[in-house]
């Protein structure tokens, strides 16, 4: 299974970006789909994730401005980004939780990162 992120750019400060993740190879189920973000000096942290029953949560510096979904049939899941912001400059990366086969146990996949940069 592969990951590949892409959509990350060069935005201005109160723009969007739309990140997708799509997942390849042989997949049963997508579990729960989650994107961090690494800050310039900072270590990696959770933005949001959403679980296959559909629920979602964010953390309270993105809340109202991104929104996680996914599409089932093209194993994607997308990061859309409204009112960006300088501090949101970071890499992005996405992480799935997903099963192979029916009788697998779950593993955890990490694309390779997209970078946004948002300039004032």
């Amino acid at each position: 299974v592969q990951l590949q992120a892409s959509g990350g750019g060069l935005v201005q400060a109160g723009g969007s970006l739309r990140l997708s993740c799509a997942a390849s190879g042989s997949i049963f189920s997508m579990n729960v789909m989650a994107w961090y973000r690494q800050r310039p000096g900072m270590p990696r942290e959770w933005v949001a994730s959403m679980v296959s029953g559909g629920a979602r949560s964010y953390a309270d510096s993105v809340k109202g401005r991104f929104t996680i979904s996914r599409d089932n049939a093209q194993n994607t899941v997308y990061l859309q980004m409204n009112n960006l912001q300088p501090e949101d400059t970071a890499v992005y990366y996405c992480n799935i939780q997903l099963r192979r086969t029916s009788g697998s146990r779950r593993n955890d996949y990490w694309g390779q990162g997209t970078l946004v940069t948002v300039s004032s």
